[in-house]
């Protein structure tokens, strides 16, 4: 099992926006959904690839030469970058000292993982430690589990963060080492969530039923999205479905703060605009305009109105 090896695309040190404390954030790549607006798309492919800053490159020729598909061209001093070419092999940004290439996705064992974890165990204190996100590490559960196990065993809080888009049994293996589960939900409509992120949500609201009927910690993640969520009729329904789930766990005798169910607000930003052009994506959500306080806080007045605890950024 420490010989089991995962595709990672990054280790992110003192997160404080992945659960409880300070945490070490570890990104699978892999994701089964494709949100046009996702924060994190370098995350989406199962596979490595390069990502390509234009504005960084000093036309120095070294990818030219090392690269064996003829993906790198220069012409005229400007650096032409053949992605269908491409075999996502590393050579070229193993040379590139602008760093205008990158290699997003590296394998690594579960022993490599839990090193880079452990290093960050002094910062925990009682509250933090290590979250699994993506990409989404259900796409990779058996070594999500091996990397859950052995930070469990060295007594470290453990975490995930999911869509949930998953077969059941996966999700529920990963239950057992892990502390707190942080799944999405974008939208309760099938035809709208299908719309925005490619997948029917009848199997991820499935699961979302299952976890109530454990004792499993759930924080319930939505990101309010411009066009797709950001209404008080569509937050209002996720709140009505978060409110039944929260009878459910309290009909099944599960009570405390063990067994919490709660729902955070996520509002959408432009950052990751730069990440979509570098992979050669198209950013669907280029004029939305992040919501501000006033609108969270209505949203989340919402949310409170059924009775659901919630936090929103």
């Amino acid at each position: 099992m420490p010989r089991m090896k995962g595709l990672i695309f990054d280790i992110q040190r003192f997160s404080v926006h992945d659960g409880p404390g300070i945490r070490t954030t570890v990104f699978l790549k892999g994701c089964s959904l494709r949100c046009f607006w996702c924060h994190n798309p370098e995350g989406i492919r199962p596979r490595p690839e390069i990502q390509f800053f234009p504005d960084r490159c000093i036309a120095c020729g070294e990818c030219v030469a090392v690269c064996p598909n003829g993906a790198h061209e220069l012409r005229d001093g400007f650096h032409i970058y053949h992605r269908d070419r491409c075999e996502s092999c590393g050579l070229c940004a193993g040379v590139c000292y602008s760093e205008a290439l990158t290699l997003i996705g590296r394998t690594m064992t579960v022993d490599e993982v839990v090193v880079e974890v452990l290093r960050d165990r002094a910062f925990y204190d009682t509250s933090g430690g290590v979250t699994l996100s993506g990409g989404d590490p259900l796409m990779q559960p058996d070594f999500s589990r091996a990397i859950l196990e052995r930070c469990k065993a060295e007594g470290v809080h453990t975490a995930i963060e999911t869509a949930a888009n998953c077969h059941w049994e996966d999700l529920a293996a990963l239950l057992p080492v892990t502390d707190l589960v942080m799944m999405d939900i974008k939208h309760m409509d099938p035809e709208k969530h299908r719309w925005a992120t490619g997948v029917s949500n009848k199997r991820i609201l499935a699961n979302a039923r299952r976890l109530a009927q454990t004792d499993k910690p759930v924080l319930f993640r939505v990101p309010v999205v411009p066009t797709v969520n950001d209404t008080p009729e569509e937050i209002g329904a996720i709140a009505r479905f978060v409110q039944q789930l929260i009878g459910l766990r309290a009909g099944d005798g599960v009570s405390g703060s063990k067994g919490a169910i709660e729902l955070e607000l996520l509002p959408f930003h432009r950052m990751a605009a730069s990440k979509y052009q570098s992979l050669g994506l198209k950013y669907r959500a280029a004029s939305f305009v992040a919501p501000d306080k006033e609108k969270m806080e209505e949203l989340a007045a919402i949310v409170r109105s059924y009775g659901v605890p919630v936090h929103y950024r």
